[in-house]
């Protein structure tokens, strides 16, 4: 499974595929007695790929074969003992992923020429991901962090190294010419070359720094680069150069829980702004006729509201799912047409919006 989701990555899953290009859908559970089902539900919805395939005019007998290959080998790579709220299965001819999301999803099998990629943009944008940078004198590390958890980010030159034992340090402590470990010029261009990398990638996967080491670090840092100077919180933290994952992650997240709050407060101070200056909207009907039209500038969205729901016209009406027309992700394709149309969406906790339907947003005009 692909532990980051990241526009880069959602742009190459939205390129059309040779038909047939094969979504499955699957929500699961991370808890007994919810998660016992998961293994049926799933081996049922293979099944019904499978039978869609076989009875498909438009497949061929050799991308039928290749298709269903693909998924053999989705299934092989499935741990439904570590599931997490929901599992998308991608397989196209030569090709298949498969996605484990912290974010619920309905079960859906779907054939076309594109992957159904909504569930995915939705889970991106409810994740709060960050990057944390840890630094020391001799190894600077970078962490790709979640909600619940952050994985060592092991490309991108990270992590640096170097062996602090210089040949002649001895005599050189002896005579009293040791300069202090973030005053010398090899640790500045040291740091110098964290900066210049963590540059790039931000340029290319952009999202919050959380710069964590020893103040003195922090401080040569700052004053070797740029960007340090532009990350959301330094904090001041040592011995974590060669920590455990648990680790960074319980030093940086009271860090990202505040600036989580300070991005509420802030959505929620521009939601009241709009509706003063009558440039609001609010419920999932008034939303979407807004998001169609690309007037959406800022979309408020709660953790785990969905909504199932018909389109009559120009107007969404309540349904259950299963029924006839019932589109049981909208909130998810609202989502992914806000980015679309490069709204900026966030997600807030559950009831934050309950006087607003749960779904808001700014519009632009």
């Amino acid at each position: 499974m692909h532990p980051v989701l990241s526009p880069a990555v959602l742009a190459r899953l939205r390129k059309p595929r040779p038909y047939p290009a094969l979504s499955i859908v699957l929500p699961t559970h991370r808890r007994e007695p919810d998660n016992a089902q998961d293994p049926i539900r799933l081996r049922n919805l293979l099944a019904e790929a499978k039978e869609r395939l076989a009875a498909d005019p438009a497949v061929t007998r050799e991308r039928r074969t290749d298709v269903i290959g693909q998924l053999d080998g989705a299934l092989k790579e499935i741990d439904l003992a570590h599931a997490e709220d929901g599992l998308v299965i991608f397989a196209a001819p030569g090709e298949h992923e498969v996605w484990s999301l912290g974010r619920t999803v309905p079960a859906r099998v779907v054939l076309s020429d594109t992957f159904l990629t909504r569930n995915l943009v939705a889970a991106h944008a409810a994740e709060p991901s960050f990057w944390a940078l840890v630094i020391s004198a001799d190894r600077i590390s970078l962490w790709s962090g979640g909600a619940e958890h952050v994985t060592e980010h092991r490309t991108d030159a990270f992590p640096l190294t170097r062996d602090l034992e210089a040949p002649d340090s001895e005599r050189k402590e002896q005579i009293g010419d040791l300069p202090s470990t973030f005053r010398d010029e090899q640790t500045r261009q040291f740091l110098r070359t964290a900066d210049t990398a963590v540059e790039h990638l931000l340029a290319s996967a952009p999202r919050p720094l959380y710069v964590l080491g020893e103040a003195a670090a922090l401080s040569l840092l700052d004053e070797v680069g740029t960007v340090a100077r532009h990350a959301t919180a330094h904090i001041p933290h040592g011995g974590l150069s060669r920590a455990s994952a648990e680790a960074v992650r319980a030093a940086v997240l009271p860090a990202v829980a505040a600036q989580a709050r300070q991005e509420v407060d802030a959505v929620l101070a521009d939601l009241t702004d709009a509706q003063g200056r009558q440039k609001f909207a609010a419920g999932i009907d008034e939303v979407w006729q807004c998001v169609s039209e690309g007037r959406v500038r800022i979309l408020a969205v709660e953790e785990h509201y969905r909504e199932t729901v018909r389109a009559t016209g120009d107007h969404l009406v309540p349904a259950e799912p299963g029924d006839p027309d019932s589109r049981d992700d909208m909130v998810d394709e609202i989502v992914e047409q806000a980015l679309e149309t490069d709204a900026r969406v966030t997600f807030v906790p559950d009831d934050t919006l309950a006087g607003m339907g749960r779904i808001a947003c700014v519009l632009r005009y």
